[in-house]
């Protein structure tokens, strides 16, 4: 206990470097592995760094499962998503101190989670993109910073640690992801691919930064002193830790071709300031270091920041505020709970042709029918824990129905094969589904994907390629239950569980109803019913854009922008970006704008709710520069709020724009002023035509003189 390390009277500075110091070289070089193990004579215990909760503690047993991150950016609620990020670190400490006290140090017991995603999903076939928060840098900042913030906390020690994956510049596709060369230029970069890591460094303060599996223009990802020590730590000032995703430090000499020796491989990504390594090359860095390739104050660097990580989290503290948290805390009924208000939150109403909601008074007889009707594997999306309550679509209906109403339910088909039953006929479901159709009042059609579709390389096992989708269709087994029960006449409302965007465009034509539920988490049957009976509304926005084909789309493997997202989409949207209808009906007055002393725009808004309902309004604001070559075509969302009305309630709105949202971004990847004009608009969606058409409302618009404003 003499030791300075222990004296907790001393800074966090002095602590560790007087760790380090009492360390060999052999002990500092273990532990710049994942799985780094005890230095008995100093008293660190061994600890595995790689945890995981992108939506909930992962992969550790019995927790509460939120919806996954594509939904829970759907939400657009920031507040929400903190107080998840909370929960979260909350059971991670329970599960931790339980961990500690019977000595299970192993994998994915530890309190470094390895999340959240916040790459860009720039393509909607791109497998993995359910894992982050949407294509938009504005909102994929803000949220990711949310989150952060809930893990992290803002007490004296880390609650958790965060980190944010994969820079730079990866998002698909998955199959050659070990070897691929992401070519992207500096605008985009800047005004893309960047935006959101930066936010979570300056504004969260992110703990730790993940390296993709990619090379960016020609630079390893996990091996770019470029990426890692001249931007992240010198631009932005990161001091937290930098880790390898696992297995991407071999890949350097085995599929990118940038070393030839994993001894080389080890001495590119150290002296880069690449300090974790997740896999096994870092077992050569002795073998590195004594080649000449890596020096001792490279590894005392690295081991620096890893340790500080550590004493952050309070690991060498004789006692944090964080010891007492019980086991009972975990999964308890209060955060299942939340998870069913995230739920609710997180699905978006596509269509509703006035069918919904429905009086459960009137049903005599449903439907529930699809692959995913009674499936529990949507509810999990990856990167998931083990749900101890859950509901999957059917389960949900039969709750809030009771038992008046008659439920059918009919797989009607295979979630991809052409039959259900091995060696019978194709469409063997089918004539089942129609004949429970035709007997009812209504159809519950529950489409989609699930985790084992669209995912991560090596996770997910389907019949596209390597994870990712070939193209934005349903699977054909389902196209044509989807046509069968259609021509029924039975009224049909679609449930549509999916991670991505998809070309419903049958679905929109034939469906009196299209609720598109992501992957809800474990209480995502319930919060489904609910919606569809009225006992909650629907509020939830697309944190993507749904193409009409997939055709329009560059190609995938094209970093560039052009043609990609609601920015710079050159066809219409089936639905757009920021879009979804609810059973309130909001309206805008009164917009102003005005400069304050800061520099900064305030917009102030009136909304108002005329329906009968209490329930929640997504507003967005976006800024478009008109006369600048520049400038996203599409504008670019600036800023939102969700605001809770009562039935008949206004309520005043405020936003405050810096003055990077009047900026654009030069071919140097510099924010500069360019062009004389810009429209700001403010309204339940964005002011695309399309948009308008969908909601029956316009955004309220403001033209503003770039010259006016002064920075």
């Amino acid at each position: 206990m003499e030791a300075v390390y222990l004296d907790e009277s001393r800074t966090d500075e002095e602590r560790v470097r007087d760790l380090v110091s009492k360390m060999t070289l052999e002990e500092k070089v273990s532990q710049l592995r994942y799985d780094a193990p005890a230095v008995k004579r100093l008293g660190i215990p061994s600890y595995n760094w790689w945890n995981e909760a992108l939506h909930g503690v992962a992969r550790a047993g019995a927790a509460t499962v939120f919806p996954q991150a594509i939904g829970l950016a759907a939400m657009f609620d920031e507040a929400l998503l903190e107080k998840i990020g909370d929960v979260t670190a909350l059971e991670g400490r329970a599960k931790y101190n339980e961990a500690v006290k019977n000595e299970d140090r192993g994998l994915y017991k530890g309190i470094t989670f390895w999340s959240p995603n916040i790459n860009i999903f720039r393509d909607p076939r791109w497998g993995r993109g359910h894992e982050t928060y949407g294509e938009d840098p504005c909102l994929t900042g803000r949220m990711g910073t949310a989150y952060i913030k809930g893990l992290q906390g803002n007490g004296k020690r880390f609650k958790a640690a965060a980190c944010v994956k994969h820079f730079a510049a990866h998002s698909g596709p998955e199959k050659g992801r070990h070897s691929f060369n992401s070519v992207v230029s500096k605008k985009d970069l800047a005004e893309t691919y960047f935006p959101a890591f930066e936010r979570c460094v300056k504004e969260a303060g992110v703990e730790g930064v993940m390296g993709g599996y990619n090379r960016l223009n020609g630079e390893a990802a996990c091996g770019s002193h470029h990426l890692i020590t001249e931007i992240l730590r010198e631009k932005w000032g990161f001091d937290g830790y930098y880790v390898s995703d696992c297995g991407a430090i071999k890949d350097f000499h085995m599929h990118h071709g940038l070393t030839d020796t994993p001894q080389e491989s080890a001495a590119l990504a150290l002296k880069s300031g690449c300090d974790l390594n997740c896999g096994a090359v870092y077992l050569h860095v002795m073998s590195a270091y004594n080649q000449g390739l890596v020096s001792e104050d490279d590894i005392d660097r690295a081991v620096t920041h890893l340790m500080m990580t550590r004493m952050r989290l309070g690991m060498f503290d004789q006692h944090t505020e964080f010891d007492e948290i019980p086991y009972e805390v975990n999964d308890c009924a209060e955060h299942h709970s939340l998870s069913l208000k995230a739920a609710e939150e997180s699905m978006v109403l596509l269509k509703n042709d006035g069918i919904l909601p429905l009086d459960k008074a009137k049903l005599k007889t449903v439907a529930v029918i699809g692959p995913n009707s009674d499936s529990e594997e949507i509810l999990k999306g990856n990167y998931n824990g083990t749900a101890t309550e859950k509901y999957t679509l059917l389960e949900g209906m039969r709750a809030v129905l009771g038992k008046d109403t008659r439920i059918f339910c009919s797989e009607g088909a295979h979630l991809y094969r052409d039959n259900v039953e091995n060696l019978a006929e194709a469409d063997d479901r089918i004539k089942e589904a129609v004949s429970m159709a035709m007997r009812s009042d209504v159809v519950f059609l529950c489409l989609g994907l699930n985790g084992t579709l669209e995912g991560e390389e090596g996770d997910a096992n389907n019949s596209y390629a390597g994870a990712d989708k070939v193209d934005l269709n349903l699977p054909e087994s389902q196209m044509r239950l989807l046509k069968a029960v259609c021509e029924t006449g039975t009224p049909v409302i679609l449930l549509l569980s999916t991670g991505s965007a998809m070309a419903i465009n049958e679905a929109d034509e034939h469906c009196s109803a299209i609720l598109q539920v992501w992957y809800p988490g474990q209480m995502g049957g319930l919060a489904a019913a609910r919606l569809l009976m009225g006992e909650a509304v629907p509020s939830g926005r697309l944190p993507v854009t749904f193409y009409r084909t997939t055709e329009e789309l560059p190609d995938f493997t094209d970093y560039s922008m052009k043609g990609r997202t609601y920015r710079y989409m050159e066809h219409e949207a089936l639905y757009p970006f920021g879009y979804g209808l609810s059973y309130g009906d909001f309206e805008y007055s009164n917009l102003k704008a005005e400069q304050l002393e800061t520099g900064q725009v305030k917009l102030s808004v009136e909304i108002t709710n005329h329906s009968m309902f209490e329930c929640d309004e997504v507003a967005e604001v976006y800024v478009r520069i008109t006369d600048s070559e520049l400038a996203a075509p599409g504008g670019s969302l600036a800023d939102f709020k969700r605001i809770h009305l009562k039935a008949g309630e206004s309520a005043a709105a405020a936003f405050i724009l810096s003055a990077k949202a009047f900026m654009v971004v030069n071919e140097e990847g510099e924010f500069v002023f360019d062009g004389s004009a810009a429209v700001v608009t403010c309204g339940g969606s964005q002011p695309d035509g399309r948009s308008v058409e969908l909601t029956g409302k316009t955004p309220l618009k403001l033209d503003l003189k770039l010259e006016d404003l002064k920075w």
